[in-house]
């Protein structure tokens, strides 16, 4: 794993920082992603340092933006020429039965759940040499009420995860966890820690699953 350049978007806090230190203590090459928290985006990157990183890289990155995604790779290419594991992280969410939800909270999730996926995936193809791995969830998996179009989003991950892994020579992962305690949940349930562990072993091929496939971090953990 030394000096693989691996990019997490929504790195800044929860599930993506603990996989960018999980990463870090491998000596690889970190690029910390963040909205708007970049003072924790900062300090994110100075606790990779200490625990390993090779080089560390802070970019702020909206996945709802096209321009915004445009910008990230080109830095991270300009600087490091290549990216080894592209992990798409970065995700929202709206708890609030469907009836209750506006247009703009149902476009604000598929712009960042699925459409920004597909088009950070898309920007980085070419450069992504080793991996790609899409964060989904156990809700895109099984329906809940009060979060169908998050549900529908990860349902939409898992697919072109699928699909993607179809065409690409590279594997191609979709990584499922279940309430984990960050900020989308309140900070209920397991450690993003755990989460991070099982992200971090499929990277390292530890899991026998296809390319395109499922890992349920549930099973894992």
């Amino acid at each position: 794993m030394k000096d693989k350049v691996v990019l997490i978007t929504g790195s800044s806090e929860g599930i993506g920082r603990e996989t960018a230190l999980k990463f870090a203590g491998q000596g690889c090459k970190i690029i910390i992603t963040y909205r708007k928290d970049k003072k924790e985006a900062v300090q994110a990157a100075e606790n990779c340092k200490k625990r390993g990183a090779s080089d560390v890289l802070v970019l702020q990155l909206d996945i709802s933006s096209d321009k915004s995604i445009k910008k990230c790779v080109k830095s991270v290419v300009k600087k490091f020429g290549r990216i080894s594991i592209l992990i798409n992280n970065a995700g929202v969410i709206r708890w609030k039965p469907f009836k209750s939800q506006s247009f703009e909270d149902l476009e604000h999730q598929v712009n960042v759940n699925l459409l920004g996926t597909m088009k950070m995936t898309l920007e980085a193809l070419h450069y992504v040499k080793d991996m790609i791995i899409n964060i989904a969830s156990g809700a895109g998996k099984m329906a809940y009420a009060d979060l169908v179009p998050y549900c529908a989003t990860k349902f939409g991950v898992r697919g072109f995860t699928q699909g993607l892994a179809l065409e690409l020579k590279i594997p191609v992962y979709v990584v499922n966890p279940g309430m984990t305690a960050t900020r989308m949940t309140n900070f209920k349930g397991v450690k993003p820690e755990k989460v991070a562990e099982v992200i971090f072993n499929t990277a390292k091929g530890k899991y026998k699953v296809k390319s395109g496939g499922d890992v349920d971090v549930w099973e894992y953990i």
